[in-house]
């Protein structure tokens, strides 16, 4: 599935193009306060095979997994949860959690959340 499409079909808004080049200053805060978004995904920078997103969410997202893609979530301001099948996994800032490969999950944010997200750069964000 093409990652620009799949992120089309979802009401959330996903930013799939590399907002900084290396060597740029990447000021969070500064993109964090403009935005105004419910749901929010920017690719920051890539980072060898990797990319580094920044998120700015509150709700739900929808139930999904990614079958050949670890995802790392970060969480810096806010309240972050991550549903798996069996337990809630309960982030605070400076919090930070792996969900491998295959397994299905949901995240959400009771309140407005800011997390930095790490993941290969072909991840298609709304799951395969």
């Amino acid at each position: 599935m093409n990652p620009n499409k799949a992120a089309q079909e979802f009401p959330y808004k996903t930013c799939l193009n590399i907002l900084c080049g290396p060597l740029e200053l990447i000021d969070v805060q500064k993109l964090t306060d403009a935005c105004t978004d419910k749901w929010y995904n920017q690719t920051l920078c890539k980072v060898n095979d990797s990319v580094v997103r920044l998120a700015v969410i509150q709700g739900e997202y929808h139930w999904h997994e990614h079958k050949d893609i670890d995802e790392f979530f970060f969480v810096l301001d806010g309240h972050f949860l991550i549903d798996l099948e069996d337990r809630v996994v309960d982030l605070a800032p400076k919090q930070g959690f792996v969900v491998t490969k295959g397994v299905r999950h949901r995240t959400r944010a009771p309140e407005r959340t800011v997390i930095l997200m790490v993941e290969r750069a072909d991840i298609v964000p709304t799951g395969d």
